[in-house]
């Protein structure tokens, strides 16, 4: 499923949502948070590890909706974005361009953003009231066949990569290409490569058979940093428990999504659907192992961005890329809010977790991963 940007955002009628709402005004189903839950949100670093693609668009207008979006950014809580750059298909050219853009966009507002290159950015990002860029690549197609990209790519600011998007790749093979088939030669390469120059290896579109041998062959800890659990819900975008334990073994950090693949098909996900794989999760890898990707729109949705959507599904399908259960929007109707990460948190402490889980859950699990990865 596609990280919408600020141009599909526009596109599917989304500055109306934007214009016409104001901060505090929510879906309904999505009351203010108050109480403890808000208490913890607004003092934790909050680390989306995966949302608001192509960021650097953001930078292309000065329109009233371009500062809506920028003033609703701010005021979200959210201290740090894993950004995708290139899509899910970009060639090197264009892989580039959607890099000058963000970089661009960082250098036009350092009032708001910090281009993150080191692990301890996360911190000044929370200390200085900003929001820290993570530069990542979902799909392996600007690389070709040429794993030493990765170090061009890296010194372009580029800090978490993956192997495959939803098919094969010449390093790995992808979720919609059955579990039987794994990593490849040029994909072991590709991650030794990433592990000698500090780039973090993502496992989230991989099948089953490369996300195993990907943890494997990993020396540094590996990462999931959007997806489900398929103990929870039987989809191939979701990890086996094996990979999970697999993966927290290594010191590596899976990230919740908030797709409708955590569901069955015959309806919208739920904040308990998502619980459901977030409390899986910490039972499987531990409290110290578990974050967030949400990999949904950031901002409110509304019905024409709805319709907008739908009309997006049907041309993924077309183009053979969707993956099964894409007939549903891509967003939990109840955590329809750019502060969905604050109901998460209440969540969590309702479901008896403390403070400090939550505090690992929102950004410390991935902030200390980046550490390790990125030393």
């Amino acid at each position: 499923m596609p990280q919408w940007t600020r141009r599909e955002f526009i596109r599917l009628g989304g500055t109306a949502a934007l214009a016409a709402q104001s901060f505090d005004s929510l879906a309904a189903g999505a009351p203010a948070v108050t109480g403890d839950g808000a208490a913890v949100y607004r003092k934790a670093l909050v680390l989306d590890c995966n949302t608001l693609a192509s960021i650097g668009e953001f930078c292309c207008g000065q329109d009233k909706d371009t500062a809506e979006a920028l003033k609703l950014l701010r005021q979200s809580g959210v201290s740090a974005v894993k950004t995708t750059l290139g899509g899910s298909s970009a060639g090197f050219e264009e892989a580039v361009a959607d890099i000058a853009a963000a970089q661009h966009l960082v250098e036009q507002r350092p009032d708001l953003f910090i281009k993150l290159v080191r692990a301890e950015d996360l911190a000044r990002a929370k200390r200085e009231g900003r929001i820290a860029l993570i530069f990542s690549f979902e799909a392996a197609s600007m690389l070709e066949d040429k794993p030493e990209r990765i170090e061009l790519f890296r010194n372009l600011g580029v800090r978490v990569m993956q192997l495959s998007y939803n098919h094969q790749s010449p390093f790995g093979y992808g979720c919609l290409d059955g579990d039987d088939k794994g990593l490849t030669e040029l994909g072991r390469q590709a991650i030794a490569r990433m592990n000698t120059l500090g780039v973090a290896l993502d496992l989230s579109h991989s099948n089953a058979r490369t996300t195993a041998d990907g943890i494997a062959a990993s020396a540094r800890p590996p990462l999931i940093s959007h997806a489900g659990c398929r103990a929870v819900f039987d989809h191939p975008r979701n990890k086996l428990d094996r990979d999970l334990k697999a993966m927290a073994d290594k010191g590596g950090v899976m990230g919740i999504y908030m797709l409708p693949f955590i569901c069955e098909e015959s309806r919208q996900p739920t904040l308990a659907d998502y619980m459901k794989h977030m409390v899986h999760a910490l039972n499987v890898c531990g409290e110290d192992h578990v974050g967030i990707g949400t990999d949904v729109p950031f901002f409110t949705v509304d019905d024409d961005t709805l319709k907008a959507m739908r009309e997006d599904e049907d041309k993924r399908k077309a183009a053979g890329i969707a993956a099964p259960g894409e007939d549903r929007p891509p967003y939990i109707p109840d955590l329809n809010t750019p502060r969905k990460l604050e109901r998460v948190t209440t969540a969590l402490l309702k479901a008896g977790y403390t403070a400090r889980v939550a505090d690992k859950v929102l950004g410390l699990n991935f902030e200390r991963a980046f550490w390790e990865i990125w030393a």
